[in-house]
């Protein structure tokens, strides 16, 4: 039994594997309706969410499969103080496979030790997000054609940006990948992305500030929003919410072949006037969740690839 924690709980060649089944099941999805019948997802998100939780529902059931749990710790047994742990306990006897959006950094590991299904990270707190980080190499793969030799532009909040942290782990094993990291002083990567994972590998990459000068060089540009969730304090909030807003004068700047990507939600950071740019792709991004997650599930569940 495997557990998806960590963008490196698979291997490059792992990964390739999986991507080339979501490709297949993007472009032969009636193939895939059945493989999962009987099957039951257990989806345990104390924590809102929108597309993650419904694109985990959608893939289940676009394999045959079932699906049950809640959408925030209010509606579980959490509200009456029942661990992590026990709750796994408990569900482990319900369904087949469990994703899980937890607050708390590291909740989903605890949940691993105790569970005898295998479980997905959906999100911990500012830490990982694996399956947004392989929905995200997917829509890469499919736009360029390559993973590899890429300048990859990480704009806005890096400090807390959970979906920042996990495609910087897993773009850094691939040769020749390059990173713009734009952001304030303030939203800068944590020091041990900078130090255990840029540096170590010996990962090009450079610190900037203003986004108008990266654009030009940039392959791929990743948007992120200001996350209000993840501050203390409410006027550090309002001060950086604003930092980067891409519009169309800044879009003239790039390649004609960079493609923008956004984990969403937004809140102002892309204007409305960019989603009919053909380069912006965060909405095929979305959609490409979808077939990533249904290629995980059938991984998981060690599901044969139908004839």
């Amino acid at each position: 039994m495997r557990h998806l924690l960590n963008p490196l709980d698979f291997s490059v060649e792992e990964i390739s594997q999986l991507l080339d089944l979501a490709s297949d099941i993007e472009h032969n999805l009636p193939k895939y309706a059945h493989v999962c019948d009987g099957k039951k997802l257990a989806t345990l998100f104390y924590e809102p969410s929108t597309r993650t939780r419904l694109s985990f529902e959608a893939a289940m059931l676009n394999l045959g499969g079932n699906v049950l749990g809640f959408a925030s710790a209010d509606s579980s047994s959490a509200a009456k103080g029942e661990s992590v742990a026990d709750t796994i306990r408990i569900i482990s006897c319900y369904a087949d496979i469990c994703a899980m959006r937890h607050p708390k950094e590291g909740a989903p590991l605890v949940a691993s030790q105790f569970s005898s299904i295998p479980v997905i990270n959906a999100g911990d707190g500012g830490h990982q997000h694996p399956t947004q980080t392989l929905t995200d190499l997917l829509t890469i793969r499919n736009l360029k054609g390559r993973l590899d030799n890429l300048t990859v532009g990480l704009c806005g909040d890096l400090k807390f940006g959970r979906t920042v942290h996990s495609l910087i782990e897993a773009l850094v094993r691939y040769t020749g990948i390059r990173f713009v990291l734009i952001s304030p002083q303030e939203l800068r990567i944590p020091d041990y992305i900078r130090t255990d994972v840029l540096d170590k590998k010996q990962v090009e990459y450079k610190e900037v500030d203003n986004l108008d000068e990266a654009m030009p060089e940039l392959d791929i540009l990743y948007m992120t929003r200001v996350q209000k969730e993840r501050f203390f304090n409410e006027e550090d909030y309002i001060r950086l919410k604003d930092s980067y807003i891409l519009d169309r004068q800044k879009m003239k700047l790039a390649k004609k072949d960079m493609f923008v990507l956004h984990p969403l939600p937004r809140v102002n950071e892309i204007s409305v006037e960019v989603d009919k740019d053909p380069r912006a792709a965060y909405f095929k991004q979305a959609q490409f969740g979808v077939y990533v997650r249904m290629a995980l599930i059938m991984t998981l569940l060690e599901v044969e690839k139908p004839c």
